[in-house]
């Protein structure tokens, strides 16, 4: 018996004597932080019988916080299951799951989950998307800090090997070569073609571990599901109007790893081009057409990155 679940990992922290981190009395005033690095595990697997460690370590550890793992249950259309709740002095379990859920403490940062005797064979993975991404001076312009900094402002990690492997099986064909998390340099071709590596064998072609600050190549980004979605407003506008228009509408231009996520995981569909945050102008195909693009497949098109003043397109907002 197999299943898919997703852990998904919270963590809030309010403290009262920091100028930083605060709430007040008003709901209004609350700030929150999240304390934890992304989840962007491939996948974690174990077998019947054995126990599985799914990892999670804060960024540091602050005098007051939460952390509380829950199982999602996808039959159930997303209900959340509490798994385990604890404030660094406590751990509390739920459900039928809390009694063989345990924190490893491996060090004082370290909350990963510990689940020992699995009565299934259980593997948990983190659902995404993995797609290229090139700095607006143009291709090949990131160092291996420069492509980890653009991924994490486009809502995005960089992708590790396993997902670039996982994408290219689902259809990822891209001819520029982008850093990876493990500071690699690879690109996935499913048609070989000689403007594209020659004629090797379709796959993931690897230029191995680059320089990280001398060596500039593009970004491969992975980025999972969203609370929020995106949703288009037609113009036309400039990039000024864009962004006045989506919080007129109390959202923001979505970021490029949003509106990925909602092509991938909410089937944003729509034929005209729209800005983004980031200055690119990009529009989601679910279902190719011939006067939407003129490509057979369903992607994110991209117009690149026009001049913010003299063109006039629609927006991508999110919320």
């Amino acid at each position: 018996m197999n299943f898919i679940a997703v852990l998904v990992i919270s963590a809030s922290f309010f403290s009262w004597t920091s100028a930083k981190y605060h709430h007040h009395k008003q709901d209004k005033d609350k700030e929150l932080k999240y304390l934890l690095e992304p989840l962007v595990y491939a996948e974690v697997t174990a077998h019947r019988g054995n126990a599985v460690v799914l990892p999670c370590v804060m960024r540091y550890k602050p005098s007051h916080y939460r952390v509380k793992w829950t199982k999602i249950e996808p039959p159930s259309q997303g209900v959340e299951n509490i798994v385990l709740i604890t404030n660094g002095h406590a751990d509390k379990q739920y459900g039928s799951v809390g009694p063989r859920a345990s924190l490893l403490h491996a060090h004082n940062l370290d909350v990963s989950l510990r689940l020992t005797d699995l009565d299934v064979v259980i593997t948990l993975r983190i659902e995404g998307v993995v797609f290229p991404y090139q700095s607006h001076h143009g291709r090949y312009r990131f160092t291996f800090f420069d492509a980890k900094e653009a991924c994490a402002k486009q809502d995005a990690t960089l992708a590790t090997y396993k997902q670039l492997y996982r994408a290219w099986t689902e259809g990822l064909d891209w001819c520029n070569a982008g850093w990876l998390s493990d500071g690699t340099v690879n690109y996935p071709v499913l048609q070989p073609r000689p403007a594209c590596g020659g004629e090797l064998l379709s796959g993931i072609r690897s230029y191995g571990p680059c320089h990280k600050t001398q060596d500039h190549y593009d970004a491969f980004c992975f980025t999972s599901a969203t609370k929020g979605s995106v949703f288009f407003i037609a113009g036309p506008f400039n990039f000024a109007e864009a962004e006045r228009v989506c919080r007129r509408d109390g959202a923001s231009l979505a970021k490029v790893g949003q509106i990925y996520s909602s092509w991938k995981f909410q089937q944003l569909d729509h034929c005209d081009g729209g800005w983004l945050q980031d200055g690119s102008v990009r529009f989601p195909i679910i279902h190719p057409r011939e006067r939407c693009g003129g490509i057979a497949e369903p992607g994110i098109r991209s117009f690149g990155y026009p001049s913010k003043s003299l063109w006039l397109y629609g927006a991508y907002c999110y919320r």
